[in-house]
């Protein structure tokens, strides 16, 4: 079968493997995502103390990927929904000691709140986050923190 390559979005019912410059996307302010700008690509965020809200899920958009890397440092940066969606499944905090834990969501959550110490958020955490059904996001991942690690899930 022949390699194929696009330009922009493309929607596939199967999928499709992203590679390329255009597949890690800068965040350096406050941004609302979209599903044709970031779903699938790496979130690369660079904004110790804003705020990245993902969109709205949509059923035709089930199963959109958004991974999220830190490349900065977070004093207070949150990873928000629209405040409909909310929050499944466990990240882990781990800090440098090699004490480490899970956390999973509770069923009001709808806010990834990320400090660099207890809640992690130090460069290198990364958070995969997927539309899993009407209103739920299926979040994964390791967070880098210090001190004793704390939840850094919160409802809006």
């Amino acid at each position: 079968m022949a390699k194929s390559t696009f330009s922009g979005p493309v929607v596939s019912n199967n999928g499709f493997i992203q590679a390329g410059a255009n597949n890690i996307v800068n965040i350096t302010a406050e941004e609302t995502l979209t599903f044709n700008d970031h779903a699938g690509r790496i979130i690369e965020i660079n904004d110790a103390d804003g705020a990245v809200t993902l969109p709205s899920i949509k059923s035709g958009e089930l199963g959109a990927k958004y991974t999220f890397f830190i490349g900065t440092d977070a004093t207070d940066l949150d990873i928000k929904t629209d405040g409909t969606d909310k929050y499944v499944g466990s990240v882990m905090v781990a800090v440098t000691d090699g004490s480490k834990k899970s956390f999973i969501p509770g069923a009001t959550n709808d806010v990834i709140s990320l400090n660099g110490g207890t809640q992690g958020g130090d460069k290198n955490s990364y958070v995969e986050i997927t539309a899993l059904a009407t209103a739920e996001y299926l979040v994964q991942g390791v967070l880098i923190g210090s001190g004793t690690v704390a939840t850094p899930f919160a409802d809006s």
